[in-house]
């Protein structure tokens, strides 16, 4: 086999390629996100009418919501943005498994009273509840069985408010099989026929602390993103993966060979909008992500997120840049900055002085282009996907 570095021009969108893929998504591009929350679910429900073949690394170190209840009840990573990735990408057709999906989508009331829920999941382990009496079998003795090894384990105290169906039916799934996330998503993403590929980045229990720009240390994901805690009041100088409060080194929780094997093969590598430490630049931190992505030369696209970030108040979008290229140097620092991210959108209105920055200091291209979407502060999924369909 002999390996050829090809350049060419583009038009956004390419009509052609879009065309293309809308016609054969099962053939589509191998688009692969280093992304978590739910910043991205939009866009990837959208992405499904293009390609089956996207790739979602998603970090397992949220500690808020009823994520960090089963955190704390099992000792396990958190799975809130997993399960909800795997629900944006699933077939929601009828071709698909509606049922499940219905199932897997169910959230139990914020404000209920907790034996009237830990009853209505006891009602879903026995098999007479009608969300599960209405899933076909063998798929329903499975996810019973699945409920059942949550059941099992799960405490008397245990707070069902605000529990998500297709947490804990992930939780059973990890309890039951070594306490290892990769088989249950594995089965998981059959039932529902997920039209994409989602795996944790690695498959720890760990949390994120931070290093303000005062050397105070931040622990815990919710203290940082700035929504179940106050935003804040300092830039962040880096990002880190800790256990309690002691910090780890990159070293001690390496990328795992078969999300390693994912970048190889990817189209395209986006960095997509979200949380920028807590959302993005976590994933980047594993022993081994900087090498893999330098070694893959594909179009590298970083997406900066609309509107307000309260874990990046006052950044500019070369700060951005700087902070997402980092860790990646870190881990391959002989790597040119270009080597982990060709591309940066930019919106129209955008600040010329940091698109010139990027281009003259780190041989960054910008693409101006408007994809601004009817949400506030989000972009049209639609557009978004166009473009990623054109560079693969």
């Amino acid at each position: 086999m002999v390996k050829v570095t090809v350049e060419k021009q583009l038009a956004l969108p390419d009509t052609l390629r879009v065309s293309r893929a809308l016609s054969v998504p099962h053939l589509g591009p191998r688009i692969l996100f280093f992304s978590g929350g739910s910043a991205l679910n939009d866009i990837s429900r959208t992405l499904k009418k293009y390609t089956f073949n996207s790739v979602h690394l998603i970090t397992p170190f949220d500690s808020g919501g009823s994520s960090q209840v089963l955190r704390e009840a099992f000792d396990m990573p958190a799975i809130g943005d997993l399960r909800s990735r795997l629900m944006a990408l699933a077939d929601e057709t009828v071709l698909g498994q509606p049922d499940v999906y219905a199932l897997f989508s169910k959230r139990l009331p914020k404000h209920g009273e907790n034996d009237a829920l830990a009853a209505e999941v006891a009602q879903m382990v026995d098999g007479s509840h009608p969300l599960v009496k209405a899933v076909s079998q063998p798929m329903r003795s499975l996810i019973r069985n699945s409920l059942a090894a949550f059941s099992a384990h799960v405490s008397d105290d245990f707070d069902y408010r605000n529990a998500s169906i297709g947490n804990l039916i992930i939780a059973g799934g990890y309890l039951s099989n070594n306490r290892e996330l990769e088989p249950v998503l594995f089965l998981m993403s059959k039932m529902v026929d997920v039209q994409g590929t989602v795996r944790a980045i690695v498959d720890r229990n760990l949390d994120l602390g931070v290093e303000l720009a005062d050397g105070t240390k931040v622990f815990s994901q919710r203290n940082i993103s700035g929504k179940e805690a106050p935003p804040l009041t300092q830039k962040i100088s880096r990002l880190f993966v800790c256990e309690g409060d002691r910090e780890l080194a990159p070293a001690d929780f390496p990328l795992p060979k078969r999300n390693s094997n994912l970048i190889e093969e990817a189209d395209v590598i986006c960095y997509p909008p979200g949380s920028l430490y807590s959302s993005v630049i976590a994933n980047l931190l594993p022993a081994g992500v900087g090498q893999a992505v330098a070694a893959r030369h594909v179009p590298k696209i970083y997406i900066p997120s609309m509107g307000h970030d309260p874990e990046a108040q006052g950044y500019s979008l070369v700060e951005q840049f700087e902070a997402i290229l980092a860790p990646l140097m870190a881990d391959a620092p002989k790597a040119k900055p270009s080597a982990f991210i060709t591309h940066v959108l930019c919106e129209p209105d955008a600040n010329e002085n940091d698109c010139e920055t990027l281009r003259s200091r780190f041989g960054i291209q910008c693409i101006t282009l408007d994809a601004a979407g009817t949400k506030p502060d989000r972009y049209d999924p639609k557009a978004i996907c166009e473009m990623l369909v054109s560079f693969g």
